[in-house]
């Protein structure tokens, strides 16, 4: 009786294939060439991001010397003494814009690392963390505090706190609207999250029409396109807290997330359950979405274009693509922020103008590399 034994995994097989080249040959070099490169890619963005944060703390209406600003921020963390001739200059380093920088830099990771979790989810490429209303919720509830009065109680807080229970409110919607006989899927969550914010979208227009003031169509400005004027150290650590714990969890659902772009039948004969895989990532994205849009409103483009540039760079792998978006959103969204405030100083542009002048056309020149395809190369 003759038995039938597997080739080791060391172990060469020579037998020709019986219908072209062996199909996992073709991907050995790109998926080669993506690892390397991914390293290469953070070796380059976790110093440029250190030499960004320092550069933006210190430009802006008053500019501040790099070595200056160090040294205020390792007075400020070591406790170190600054000379009372300084103090204006110390105040303005440490308290306005360091707390700015810092926030800037997060909310750019969370963009990046949110936009390549949901185009993951939805199986398509045109998805960015707004494209679920999440940030259209947001904005209405934060706009119905700045009118209304909503939450007084909780004072400088109370506009992201609504912000916050806005995005909660509408993923729940969303969620309950999309759930049909076959269970959640990437169509129905775009074709809701799409239908919903234009609803959104009216209810902050019927709100600024019956406002009381002129004030409302300001707040919605902000709201609609972001910025980190507000930014505060007392703002600072809830985000950090749920953008990094969010970038953790999404890359140690890198294997999972590569087999959920193959389609629910593959992934499902591979043992994934992509029903409960797709919950639990939209409530993720989501609070870590509304988390964002609580202390900067919505920023669009940099969740829709960072991930497609990463893979063209890194390869279609999450485990790469989720170690290098956070890290280039973090660098664009400091050096977008910089050029908010100093491009028509001392006004500031919001952050969606720029956004959307250097995304559109980024994103047009994406959609006609030759060569690219969504997910890889």
């Amino acid at each position: 009786m003759s038995r039938i034994t597997a080739p080791s995994e060391g172990a060469q097989d020579t037998r020709a294939p019986a219908h072209g080249p062996h199909p996992a040959a073709p991907d050995t070099a790109p998926a080669r060439h993506g690892a390397w490169v991914g390293r290469i890619a953070v070796l380059v963005l976790v110093p440029l991001l250190l030499l960004s944060v320092v550069l933006a703390i210190g430009l802006g209406t008053a500019t501040v010397h790099p070595a200056d600003t160090l040294r205020h921020l390792w007075a400020a963390v070591a406790g170190g003494t600054i000379g009372a001739d300084e103090a204006t200059e110390h105040q303005i380093v440490w308290n306005l814009r360091t707390p700015r920088v810092l926030l800037a830099g997060t909310v750019g990771a969370g963009l990046g690392a949110v936009g390549t979790a949901i185009q993951a989810m939805v199986r398509n490429p045109l998805a960015d963390p707004f494209v679920l209303g999440v940030s259209s919720g947001a904005s209405v509830g934060a706009v119905m505090v700045g009118v209304l009065g909503a939450f007084s109680v909780l004072g400088v807080y109370a506009v992201s706190a609504g912000a916050f229970l806005g995005a909660l409110g509408a993923t729940l919607l969303v969620y309950a609207a999309s759930a049909g006989r076959g269970g959640v899927t990437p169509l129905r969550l775009v074709l809701t999250g799409v239908a919903l914010s234009f609803a959104f979208q009216a209810v902050m227009g019927v709100v600024v029409y019956f406002a009381p003031s002129g004030e409302a169509t300001s707040t919605v400005l902000f709201w609609s396109m972001g910025g980190f004027g507000a930014a505060t150290w007392g703002s600072l650590p809830l985000v950090v807290i749920v953008v990094l714990t969010g970038v953790l969890v999404l890359r140690a659902l890198s294997r999972p997330l590569d087999v959920l772009t193959m389609g629910d039948e593959t992934a499902a004969s591979l043992g994934v359950d992509t029903a409960r895989l797709r919950r639990g990532l939209f409530f993720l994205t989501a609070a870590m979405t509304g988390a964002m849009v609580a202390v900067s409103g919505a920023i669009g483009f940099v969740g829709l274009v960072v991930p497609h540039v990463v893979r063209i760079l890194v390869g279609a792998a999450h485990q790469r693509v989720l170690l290098v978006a956070p890290l280039a959103g973090a660098v664009f969204m400091v050096w977008v922020d910089l050029a908010s405030r100093a491009v028509v100083a001392p006004r500031e542009l919001p952050l969606g103008f720029i956004t959307a002048l250097v995304g559109v056309p980024v994103f047009v020149l994406l959609l006609h590399r030759r060569g690219y395809l969504f997910g890889g190369r």
